[in-house]
């Protein structure tokens, strides 16, 4: 009996270790190839300003340089003095 606790607990714990990549890789926006911005209460569209994304994910850049890679506009750069450029 316990030999079979201690392996169902082994292959539980094994699979949240080995989730978690896919798990974090589907968070990841889909790459901006579109070259637009959708409307966004703060900030502007970088494309529109000659701003180019650092890598294909970055969806914006915050006021203070540091690069977002959210997902929803909701509470991007929220502790990085707002938005500066969207890419998405």
């Amino acid at each position: 009996m316990r030999a079979r606790l201690a392996a169902a607990t082994a292959a539980a714990v094994a699979g949240v270790f080995f989730s978690a990549p896919a798990a974090s890789a589907a968070t990841l926006p889909s790459t901006n190839t579109a070259h637009r911005c959708v409307h966004h209460t703060t900030g502007v569209c970088g494309w529109t300003h000659n701003k180019k994304p650092k890598d294909k994910y970055e969806t914006a850049k915050c006021k203070d340089a540091s690069l977002s890679y959210s997902r929803h506009s909701q509470g991007t750069c929220s502790h990085h003095h707002g938005v500066r450029y969207w890419f998405k």
